[in-house]
């Protein structure tokens, strides 16, 4: 087993506890205004696919998905700052509201254009915000198990208070919940390896490192101005050709918010994963990738 880190990784190196075999990309780093080391991959040529992660996750999330689609595809996937092996600039508190800033500028930095992101967990409101505010952009959409409103239902506050509250927050800062426990729950079509397991874990080897994966449950009760700005974006995108991947074993994205996705998108395909978790691109990328190849097809 690889020695855990005790620091996270400078600003702009590829640390050595990431296996080429993994992750077999070229790591690519770019500064963005205020001060932020951004890190992404860009495989592959051919229509390009944005790839927008949530919380603990990083790039690592879809290597089996840009494995699966960079022979017919351009697929850039991205870590927001505090995530992955990205770092973040003097100041920067973790928000979502940030986290679309910071992803703006990255688009707009590589002068992005004809994207579809691939967007699920906190990456749906944040990927749908940056295309709300540039709509020119984006040519078609994939939804993954995620929103793009203000919350109305109890659930999702009580998990905010609790996971957000002081103790959920000392344990994620103390024992590294979100990366170590609730990723590999996530999962229910395979297990993840334990080399699989430290590329999730080793990014946030101390209490300060692990902030970010902390701010994100608190968020959920207490981003609405965000998430009602990512909401008014919707009528631009909504007669866009979408895809919505729904997996159907995750206990965070539920019937309730598919029904929204589908009665918000004028112009989608819809395939179920019965058996997939949360993480659908690490616990059925094979499926993923047939269900985005065959609706670009279609």
């Amino acid at each position: 087993m690889t020695t855990p880190p005790t620091e996270r990784n400078a600003p702009g190196v590829r640390p050595d506890w990431v296996s080429d075999e993994l992750f077999p990309f070229e790591s690519r780093f770019v500064a963005v205004a205020g001060g932020h080391t951004l890190h992404y991959v860009d495989e592959g040529e051919g229509p390009l696919i944005l790839l927008h992660h949530g919380n603990p996750t990083w790039s690592f999330l879809y290597r089996d998905v840009i494995r699966g689609l960079r022979d017919r595809f351009r697929c850039v996937a991205v870590d927001l700052p505090g995530f992955g092996l990205s770092t973040e600039g003097p100041g920067y508190a973790f928000s979502p509201a940030e986290h679309a800033d910071v992803t703006t500028a990255f688009v707009k930095e590589l002068e992005l254009t004809g994207i579809t992101p691939f967007v699920q967990d906190w990456g749906g409101p944040i990927g749908l915000a940056v295309a709300g505010r540039m709509p020119a952009r984006y040519d078609r959409l994939i939804i993954a198990n995620t929103w793009a409103w203000p919350w109305d239902d109890l659930g999702p506050v009580i998990i905010s208070n609790v996971l957000g509250g002081p103790i959920g927050r000392e344990l994620i800062l103390r024992f590294n919940l979100f990366a170590d426990r609730i990723v590999p729950l996530g999962h229910s079509k395979r297990t993840l390896t334990e080399a699989e397991r430290t590329h999730y874990t080793f990014p946030f080897p101390t209490r300060e490192a692990r902030i970010p994966t902390a701010v994100f449950p608190r968020a959920l009760s207490r981003s609405n101005a965000f998430l009602r700005e990512v909401e008014a974006g919707l009528p631009a995108l909504r007669s866009l050709p979408a895809l919505i991947l729904w997996a159907f074993k995750d206990v965070a994205f539920r019937k309730r918010e598919l029904d929204r996705w589908q009665a918000e998108l004028a112009n989608h395909t819809l395939v179920t994963l019965p058996d997939a978790n949360h993480y659908l691109q690490d616990d059925a990328a094979a499926e993923v990738v047939a269900a985005v190849t065959a609706w670009w097809d279609a």
